[in-house]
């Protein structure tokens, strides 16, 4: 019987022709649905066959879809070879002696995540260990990025991890609640809130939205293993298993005074899955426990991360950097006492369609970056692409390879410390970045264009021995940009003199 299932269960995947992978954001794709609703529908299979077989879906397209790009780069000569470089907005031919990488080690798209979670109602995402794909990541192996999806009214089960966590709340209205030593605190969140959970903490949630999917960014720093976090599944049954089913029975029945056969009924009961449908009723009777307004637990902003609740990155707060071309938010343990212990800064760009963001960098802060809405693409200044990927020694003359990629929802990219990059937004939409930025005390950000830029400040003198070229000169190019953080883009630039990117 057993290998009949299995022979089922091959067939059934050699069945389904997959064309794509099913994207983080959005709609799942259709072949990868089909290939789930077959193992759902296998009859003599459990819960758990029906689970491998989803999962053995969800692997066999994202192998074949990471063989296709391979296949795609090595047509093109790997994306760094020569000839022509293909860009977000076509192709253009490279200048003589342009050293570029597309991606390299700094860009984590769809097939760089896992599915933790899946059920008819909602799914759990998380991306692969950042040091799996590069060492030159070490400084940030113990972060995680994960998405939370659910769909309107659906219910989170009750879980604690060994990490801390941070939410960012990218749309949906969770109401979460926390169980924190002898209290229990209550949440009703919108977009923009972040809220952080400490490891240990139980948690569970419902979107309380009747129209709108949750869509939840975390980051996540393991406490236990670096790197490797494990959900803990309490109040439950056996989808997802509940940790009371490790111990014995004995141990149970001792624990809570309770006959044994009482006991399996309650834990044997719940086999949907850990994101559920709740009624509009069930729905309601949680959020109603929310104390305090849109804060919760009366932690309105901006007190709310004095007490540990949450803390709102946009609502009534003015932006750090703000005009035509874009708006920039940032929060630092001076506004959210919770970031402190993290040493975490978190901050979110809204860049104006066709603009893009100033090139610069961060003197110590790492930056872990998610797209969380719109298209453009990213230039970066790097050191040390070309010794990893090249092999041999390093050069006697120092060099940068421009590190490039596309940015679309849901694509991750890591900008390390003292690497100089900028941002451009697509010239249909605007494009949307949420970035936690590591190691975030002390960090200061230095600006290389625009009004503030770091060679205005010079004296005359340097600026001559730099560039060796007369002062004027430097001036005539460094003090041209007159905006500060967000300009035009390249393709909203006079074309006269300037390569465009269309």
């Amino acid at each position: 019987m057993a290998a009949l299932k299995l022979s089922l269960l091959v067939l059934l995947l050699l069945s389904v022709v997959v064309l794509s992978s099913s994207v983080v954001w959005g709609k799942q794709d259709p072949e990868l649905k089909q290939c789930q609703h077959q193992c759902r529908q296998q009859r003599g299979f459990d819960e758990e066959q029906k689970s491998q077989c989803e999962r053995r879906c969800e692997d066999y397209i994202r192998e074949k879809k990471e063989r296709e790009r391979r296949e795609r780069e090595s047509e093109r000569g790997g994306g760094g070879g020569g000839g022509e470089e293909e860009s977000y907005y076509g192709t253009k031919e490279r200048e003589e002696g342009e050293r570029v990488t597309e991606r390299g080690p700094y860009v984590f798209e769809e097939e760089h995540f896992e599915t933790r979670v899946r059920t008819e109602e909602g799914r759990v995402h998380i991306l692969r260990k950042f040091t799996e794909k590069s060492k030159l990541l070490k400084g940030i192996e113990n972060f995680r990025v994960g998405f939370l999806e659910a769909n309107p009214n659906a219910f989170v089960a009750p879980v604690h991890f060994d990490a801390d966590t941070v939410f960012f709340v990218a749309s949906g209205k969770p109401t979460v609640t926390l169980h924190r030593e002898d209290k229990k605190d209550t949440f009703n969140l919108e977009y923009g809130d972040i809220l952080n959970i400490p490891a240990g903490t139980p948690v569970y949630m419902v979107n309380r939205d009747e129209r709108e999917k949750l869509f939840i960014i975390k980051l996540i720093n393991p406490v236990f293993l670096p790197g490797h976090f494990e959900p803990f599944y309490g109040p439950g049954g056996e989808n997802p298993e509940t940790f009371y089913k490790a111990f014995s029975w004995e141990v149970l029945s001792a624990a809570f005074k309770r006959d044994r056969d009482e006991i399996e009924r309650l834990f044997r009961q719940q086999k949907r899955g850990s994101i559920v449908k709740a009624s509009r009723q069930q729905v309601q009777e949680v959020s109603r426990h929310a104390e305090g307004g849109r804060g919760g637990g009366g932690t309105i902003w901006p007190f709310g991360g004095d007490t540990g609740g949450p803390f709102n990155l946009f609502r009534n707060r003015r932006p750090t950097h703000s005009n035509r071309f874009g708006s920039l938010f940032e929060a630092d343990a001076s506004e959210y006492k919770q970031l402190e212990d993290l040493n975490l800064m978190i901050s979110f760009a809204n860049i104006t369609k066709g603009a893009m963001t100033a090139p610069i960098y961060n003197s110590r802060a790492t930056k872990i970056s998610i797209v969380v809405d719109g298209e453009g693409f990213f230039e970066m200044a790097c050191p040390h692409v070309s010794s990893e990927q090249g092999g041999g020694g390093r050069s006697s003359r120092h060099s940068f390879q421009r590190v490039t990629g596309r940015l679309r929802r849901g694509v991750v990219f890591v900008v390390p410390a003292g690497h100089p990059l900028t941002a451009i937004a697509s010239g249909n939409t605007n494009l949307q970045i949420l970035c936690f930025e590591v190691n975030a005390k002390g960090n200061v950000k230095y600006p290389l264009a625009g009004r503030k830029n770091i060679v205005n400040d010079m004296e005359n003198v340097a600026k001559e021995l730099s560039f060796s070229v007369p002062a004027r000169e430097v001036d005539r190019i460094f003090r041209s940009q007159n905006e500060e953080f967000f300009f035009p883009g390249p393709t909203q630039q006079e074309q006269g003199g300037h390569r465009a990117y269309i």
